[in-house]
C-alpha cells in the first residue's frame, strides 16, 4: 500500500474546502434563480403598446435576453453539478487529487476553482 493512501487532503481541509463549496451552491443557487425569473418576465416588461415603432427591435433584443439567459442557466446549472461532484469528492476523500497526475491540486486553485479536477501541470498537457 505504499505512501500513495497519504496523498490527499486532511479532513480539517476537506472541511474547509466543504465550507466554501457549500457557499457557492448557495450563491450560484441563488444566481440560477434570479436567471430564471428574469427569464420568466422577460416576455411580459409591458412596453407592447406604448412604443409601437420600437416594437420590431425591442422583440429581437428580448429574443437575444432570452437566448443569453438560457445560456447562462445552462452554465450556472453546469456549474452547481461541478460544484456537488466536487462535495462527492470530499465524502470520497478523494477530493483535490488530479485525475492525471494522480498528484494533490494546489490549494491556491483549489480556493478559486473549488470543482477542478486537473492540476495546472495536467491542464498545460491538454
Amino acid at each position: 500500500m505504499g505512501l500513495d493512501t497519504n496523498i490527499r487532503y486532511s479532513d480539517k481541509d476537506l472541511a474547509e474546502f466543504k465550507e466554501l463549496i457549500q457557499d457557492k451552491i448557495d450563491k450560484a443557487q441563488h444566481d440560477l434563480d434570479l436567471i430564471k425569473s428574469a427569464y420568466m418576465n422577460d416576455h411580459n416588461n409591458g412596453t407592447e403598446d406604448t412604443s409601437p415603432t420600437f416594437k420590431a427591435f425591442d422583440e429581437g433584443s428580448q429574443v437575444m435576453s432570452k437566448e443569453s439567459n438560457s445560456q447562462l442557466a445552462i452554465r450556472q446549472e453546469k456549474f452547481i453539478r461541478d460544484l456537488k461532484n466536487a462535495l462527492i469528492r470530499i465524502e470520497n476523500k478523494t477530493y483535490g487529487i488530479c485525475r492525471v497526475t494522480g498528484k494533490l491540486i494546489n490549494k491556491k486553485r483549489l480556493e478559486l476553482v473549488p470543482h477542478a479536477t486537473l492540476s495546472i501541470e495536467a491542464k498545460n498537457m491538454q
